[in-house]
């Protein structure tokens, strides 16, 4: 039984930890109750920790506390959504702990579980039970209990994981909605996969096989040859879909080829399998769904995989600095999906525009990133989705030239309600106010689909279902979408308000928009009523209501 680990150790835990969540992250995403399409638990983990994996390749560490730093750095910066952060916290913590150990026995492991935890609980404004950090805080106490049983490290880790698996288990009594789905939570089980992984690494259980599609060409090519801003499209897309109806794959081709480039769609009579260079990887996965389930997806970011490979051979050569020197007092940085919703938010004055929303949460690198390229003293950042907010808080102290305001906008709606209440001449903590008082008085109704079947809030929902959100609360489900709209519009809270905002999305065209907006201005007469092309995925209408 393994009493210690060193840096090299770790680095090997992480990696095949990695691979473990990449393995089963379909398995976490099902997990998730509510069937709206989103950027479920097992991917959002599944990429964040696959961040620190990819730099515990890179070079080795001299101690075990410098490998835990440096994953904690990684996992920081690649965390995406709610689960992913809470995942990057625990870690971060964990290396805290550590941070001076050359290598680490059970007793050391136990007090570094412990520090996660305490990380996690502190940054989660309302902690709830039932969730990973149940999950994670029993595991970290089990870990206390057995480190003075046996100090060895294997003993310890094998004693979490085995507490942890109970209070997973029983994750399904202390939450109702899993209760009522039969399913335990997502990112507890996310948590223990990554544990197991470790563990896995240190007993010699052969790391899962992580399949790679492409074929690797026998000669290299010249990445210096071109910089990674000329790569027109940047996320590599494969995914495997079944055929699930009488679709023809022939307008999925068509469908893909004008979001692409490098596109090759074989079919038979079972599968789709596609391979596509896009900008929108949710819009192509959220079409391919359509033609049946998703069998198997991988999304690679090209640009910064060619970025990362300039940097190995030494041939990055900056033509223009990657942080904005600043010029003026106040920036903006907004988080939205679609051609038209960008557009509204550069009207609005916002400098950098970050594209993802529900389908594809980005991580807070990429949100640093735009942070760091905006020119200003103080940074407002609007997140614009709930799963994102966490995300955009990590960013608050990583710049050194600019302070970071995140404003909690939860919809896209919200956040153009911040926007229009600006006034720079205000100072920061009055600006601050005024934004959040703005969007604060926005109710946003959402219409979109149901992307699995499910038992939720009362509705037998199945998939390919019409739903409308009502401030994130399902309100109603339709086979209908017209009579679903005319129910949603009956409310109390759309009946009250005296201005209406409609975005329409990317499968709406504008002639069915314009049918609801006049079904709006019937149902709604006193209400001003705004019809814009937001072309946004997933939802075919984001409603503004105030």
């Amino acid at each position: 039984m393994k009493q210690t680990i060193h840096a090299v150790d770790f680095q090997h835990m992480v990696i095949h930890a990695a691979a473990s969540i990449h393995a089963q992250k379909q398995h976490i995403n099902d997990l998730n109750v509510f069937p709206v399409p989103d950027g479920d638990t097992g991917t959002n983990m599944s990429l964040t920790i696959a961040a620190a994996a990819s730099e515990m390749k890179k070079k080795d560490y001299e101690t075990v506390g410098q490998a835990a730093q440096a994953t904690a750095s990684a996992l920081l910066r690649g965390a995406r959504g709610n689960s992913g952060v809470i995942l990057s916290l625990l870690f971060r913590g964990f290396a805290k702990a550590i941070k001076e150990r050359e290598s680490i026995d059970g007793r050391d492991l136990a007090i570094a579980l412990d520090f996660g935890v305490a990380a996690a609980y502190k940054a989660v404004m309302k902690p709830a039970e039932g969730t990973i950090l149940t999950v994670s805080r029993l595991a970290a106490a089990r870990a206390a209990g057995a480190a003075r049983e046996d100090a060895a490290l294997e003993h310890v880790l094998q004693a979490a994981i085995q507490e942890g698996q109970v209070a997973l288990d029983n994750t399904i009594n202390q939450n109702p909605v899993l209760k009522k789905a039969g399913v335990v939570d997502a990112g507890g089980k996310g948590f223990l996969v990554i544990l197991q992984g470790m563990l896995d690494e240190l007993q010699g259980v052969p790391m899962p096989e992580v399949v790679e599609d492409e074929v690797v060409p026998a000669e290299k090519a010249e990445f210096g040859a071109f910089s990674t801003e000329e790569i027109q499209f940047g996320y590599c897309t494969e995914f495997i879909c079944s055929r699930d109806n009488q679709k023809d794959p022939e307008e999925l081709r068509a469908f893909c080829s004008r979001l692409g480039d490098s596109l090759v769609l074989v079919d038979d009579d079972d599968i789709i399998k596609v391979h596509v260079h896009t900008n929108e990887p949710g819009t192509v996965l959220q079409e391919a769904l359509t033609y049946g389930a998703l069998l198997k997806v991988k999304i690679e970011n090209m640009r910064e995989q060619h970025t990362e490979i300039l940097e190995e051979v030494g041939a990055v050569q900056e033509t223009a600095p990657a942080k904005a020197a600043p010029e003026k007092k106040y920036g903006y940085v907004a988080v939205c999906a679609g051609t038209g919703l960008e557009a509204v938010f550069r009207d609005l004055g916002v400098d950098g525009v970050i594209s993802g929303g529900q389908t594809m949460n980005p991580s807070t690198e990429d949100i640093l990133k735009e942070i760091d390229r905006t020119p200003a003293e103080i940074v407002f950042v609007l997140p614009n989705n709930k799963n994102i907010i966490m995300a955009a808080e990590q960013c608050v102290g990583m710049c050194e030239d600019k302070t970071v305001v995140v404003l909690p906008t939860k919809t896209v709606p919200q956040g153009i309600a911040a926007m229009m209440a600006v006034d720079p001449d205000l100072e920061t903590q009055e600006l601050t106010e005024t934004m959040q008082e703005a969007f604060s008085q926005v109710k946003t109704a959402e219409i979109t689909y149901a992307a699995r079947n499910s038992d939720f809030g009362g509705f037998a929902i199945q998939q390919g279902d019409y739903l409308a959100l009502l401030e994130h609360q399902l309100f109603g489900t339709n086979r209908n979408l017209e009579s679903l709209m005319a129910q949603l519009f009956q409310s109390p809270e759309i009946q009250e308000a005296e201005f209406i905002s409609v975005f329409y999305g990317e499968d709406v065209t504008e002639e069915q928009a314009t049918k609801i907006e006049q079904l709006i201005v019937d149902t709604c007469p006193n209400a001003e009523v705004n019809l814009l092309y937001g072309g946004q995925p997933v939802y075919y209408y984001m409603i503004s209501v105030e």
